[in-house]
């Protein structure tokens, strides 16, 4: 009799995004706060027998050993002491997640996997870390959810008191920016200085979080200096559409707004939907695209897969 699993992969956005240096191995140091936000892929997973097998809604994304789900069928099934390629396993991939936009799509489908796996095949939970590392920067967070600190390469996480409940506006433009793009404009930069001085007028400091959180909410003991994204000047050279994105949204009366990530998704925080409704409204025409969600507690993104 097949088991039959359905699990949700949430995305993400960075709050916050300090670039600290590069590190010996060529990778970047960070200080990130990420949050788990509603907006998600969902993976069902059938036990069936044959080779392990994955397909998607969206034509436009790999089911080949390119995608990092197959790749954490292969690390799990080893962890669970198999030998061969992973079998009798078929995943489908319904994808809601933007790609190129900053969210985690891809990340938070491997670690959804990750967790899918491990209870299919009897791998303890803790051995995950250290896989989701080997998968990808971004892959631990998804481990961790909710509201939480990453440093190193962002993938050393910190879980800290959780963001108060926000509706979230992401636009996302028809332009998508790779992580490996936006990471080398910033390298490229000639002037330094300028750059330096561009970060702290071009993203701003946010609003006044919701009364009911001041106190355990962060953000009130933290320099405005830290509430940046230090791409996102940069990256708005190369794609001058967001910088006209993250104005329009700051008029709208957000309290915080942003580019997640590398880009090229802009979000904005509101405490109440109504407001976060019209300016998806205003500004989801196109080409861009506006989705309405809301920023998740830990224990929600976290939920365990279900039966389906």
């Amino acid at each position: 009799m097949s088991v039959a699993l359905r699990v949700r992969a949430y995305a993400k956005i960075n709050l916050t995004l300090r670039v600290l240096g590069v590190r010996p191995d060529g990778y970047h140091s960070l200080r990130t706060i990420f949050q788990s936000i509603a907006l998600h892929d969902t993976l069902d997973i059938r036990v069936v027998r044959g080779p392990f097998s994955l397909t998607s809604n969206d034509p436009m994304c790999p089911t080949d050993r390119s995608n990092l789900v197959c790749e954490a069928a292969d690390r799990v099934w080893r962890a669970a002491g198999r030998r061969g390629r992973p079998r009798d396993l078929a995943v489908h991939l319904f994808k809601r997640i933007p790609v190129q936009a900053g969210l985690g799509g891809g990340s938070s489908d491997a670690a959804a996997a990750l967790r899918a796996f491990a209870s299919l095949w009897s791998v303890r939970l803790e051995s995950l870390l250290e896989i989701a590392r080997a998968l990808g920067a971004d892959v631990p967070f998804f481990l961790v959810g909710g509201t939480a600190l990453g440093l190193e390469r962002g993938d050393l996480l910190f879980p800290i008191a959780e963001c108060p409940p926000s509706w979230v506006t992401l636009v996302i433009p028809t332009i998508g920016v790779s992580t490996a793009d936006a990471f080398r404009w910033f390298d490229d930069a000639t002037d330094r200085k300028t750059a330096r001085r561009s970060r702290g007028v071009s993203v701003g400091a946010p609003g006044q979080p919701p009364g009911r959180s001041v106190g355990r909410w962060p953000w009130d003991a933290m320099p405005s200096a830290e509430f940046h994204n230090d791409l996102q000047p940069t990256v708005e050279r190369h794609r001058p559409e967001i910088r006209r994105l993250v104005t329009a949204l700051r008029r709208r009366g957000a309290w915080h707004v942003a580019m997640s990530g590398s880009g090229s998704a802009v979000f904005a925080l509101f405490e109440g939907k109504g407001a976060a409704e019209a300016a998806a409204r205003v500004l989801g025409h196109e080409p861009n695209r506006a989705i309405v969600t809301r920023t998740i507690p830990r224990r929600t993104a976290l939920a365990s897969p279900r039966p389906r």
